[in-house]
């Protein structure tokens, strides 16, 4: 397996998807980066070799903020939130929606399982 950021990313896939296994990297961004390394998109990622996943690292390591950089950034940022107690802030403590979505009904992802009351679900 190839080494790129920190990040083991898998041999027999395209390359442009297995750049995508890295926190901070979407479509779009993995072929950015695989443009600016001059490498083909439609390789794999075993075919290509030790130089060019050294101009891939280099390309992410110098233009993008990715895995534990970026995972602390946003941490921070949902924390300063929270701290000034503002109604996103608030929304994060409480676990719930925080985008304006609907609560009465859905956001059982945010919530948790229902507390069910009276009746016990077999």
């Amino acid at each position: 397996m190839a080494r790129v950021a920190g990040v083991d990313i898998p041999d027999n896939k395209k390359i442009w998807v297995a750049l995508t296994y890295i926190y901070g990297i979407g479509k779009y961004r993995a072929f950015k980066v695989l443009e600016m390394a001059g490498v083909s998109p439609d390789r794999r990622t075993r075919e290509l070799s030790g130089e060019e996943i050294a101009k891939i690292n280099k390309v992410i390591t110098e233009n993008y903020k990715v895995e534990g950089d970026l995972r602390k950034e946003v941490t921070m940022n949902i924390k300063r939130l929270i701290d000034i107690g503002c109604y996103r802030g608030l929304r994060h403590r409480l676990g719930l929606p925080v985008r304006g979505q609907r609560t009465r009904t859905n956001a059982r992802t945010r919530k948790g399982p229902r507390r069910r009351i009276g009746t016990k679900k077999k």
